[in-house]
């Protein structure tokens, strides 16, 4: 196998406190002149750049910074249509309650598998090149058998974070007929997506008559669970609800959108942070005219974050993490060192995962390098397209 080494990087963000020489100011882990080793997709070695080994290849960075990838740990992908006068009906003032859902199915259900490919494989390569370089996938724009089933096919060509979210919502051929949904998603519609994914997905808000109640939603973590599946929760986006309790006591990875939270919801958070994650989505804020979460709060009361996208066709039709962490920082009243970890290695863990997410040995190398001296420079230059994934083949990753 080829390696490569790194070099000319002036900032290197390792999210690893522990590396000798490290920086450990919010953990961070902040090398400067530093080097990298990459041999067959792994990390082999990093640390100061005029103690870099040998290797077959030789790549400059230019004396920009490299951080770890992004990683997007919520993101609905697999979709065909257009709902961008929902958003305009939004921005003057019409509320989301996850109706618009069915405009998507539809769209969905009516494209060709290669019409799908190319949309996800294009929106995949769009994340891409502005630093993503983990992205977690859900179906839920088929809710049916057949259709979400070819959603995980073709999320699954192209990341091994596929989600299973049949209970996205209660498609409108099942008005009337929720319990009988229900059962087709725990039964025949489990039955063909779980060997296609690796988690289960659902939206229990009870403020939405679309989405899940909590008796719903534990019957559909459970029967995921059954399965073989991870459990994530789409919770407390809408209002106040029962997302958070339901997350923490059936010990899911994580719990998304916690944007309404009680007192009690963030005691619960804090109690499960090394189990449960409460993933924050600030796009879908922006893009529904929603209050923001308040970080903060979740930070200091002791509580796991991530940051995501949650890049979908109606509520956040953007796949850009550093936008996410612009408003993170702006919004959310986290610093930009917080922001950056939550997006990497908080990310990382909501995803259970430890290859991922921290530039350290023996870790994938997934990195991104920035057109900057420093990652303070995604919350300096917001809007500009400073980030993308570093490639081991080319030149500053292009």
């Amino acid at each position: 196998m080829t390696s490569t080494v790194f070099t000319g990087i002036a900032e290197l963000v390792t999210n690893d406190a522990l590396l000798d020489g490290a920086d450990h100011a919010e953990h961070l882990g902040i090398l400067t002149d530093a080097a990298v080793v990459e041999q067959g997709g792994l990390i082999e070695w990093v640390g100061p750049a005029s103690q870099a080994p040998a290797a077959d290849q030789r790549r400059g960075v230019g004396g920009n910074s490299v951080i770890p990838g992004f990683v997007d740990s919520h993101s609905h992908l697999v979709f065909a249509g257009d709902r961008s006068q929902e958003f305009r009906a939004r921005m003057t003032g019409a509320r989301y309650d996850g109706g618009g859902i069915a405009t998507s199915v539809d769209a969905t259900r009516a494209a060709s598998d290669d019409d799908l490919r190319l949309l996800v494989a294009a929106r995949v390569a769009e994340m891409r090149s502005q630093g993503t370089t983990t992205v977690e996938i859900k179906s839920g724009y088929g809710l049916n058998v057949e259709d979400e089933a070819r959603s995980l096919r073709i999320a699954a060509e192209l990341t091994s974070e596929t989600t299973f979210l049949g209970a996205h919502v209660v498609p409108p051929e099942y008005a009337g007929r929720r319990s009988e949904y229900v059962d087709l998603v725990t039964g025949e519609m489990l039955a063909a997506c779980a060997p296609h994914a690796r988690w289960i997905d659902v939206f229990c808000e009870p403020n939405s008559a679309h989405a899940f109640t909590e008796d719903e939603a534990k019957v559909v973590l459970s029967a995921g669970r059954d399965a073989g599946l991870g459990l994530r929760v789409h919770g407390n986006q809408l209002g106040h609800g029962p997302g958070v309790r339901l997350a923490v006591e059936m010990g899911a990875a994580s719990v998304d959108h916690c944007t309404f939270l009680t007192a009690e919801d963030i005691e619960q958070l804090a109690a499960a942070s090394e189990t449960t994650v409460a993933t924050l989505l600030p796009g879908v804020e922006f893009s529904t005219r929603s209050p923001y979460p308040d970080a903060r709060r979740l930070l200091d009361a002791g509580v796991s974050i991530a940051l995501a996208s949650d890049c979908n066709p109606g509520t956040c039709y953007s796949s850009s993490i550093p936008f996410v962490l612009a408003l993170a920082v702006r919004e959310m009243n986290l610093t930009p060192a917080e922001a950056l970890f939550a997006a990497t290695a908080g990310s990382a863990r909501s995803l259970r995962r430890s290859d991922i997410g921290v530039i350290r040995v023996g870790n994938r190398a997934d990195m991104a390098v920035l057109d900057a001296p420093s990652y303070l420079h995604l919350f300096y230059r917001p809007g500009v397209p400073i980030a993308r994934a570093l490639e081991p083949g080319s030149r500053h990753g292009h």
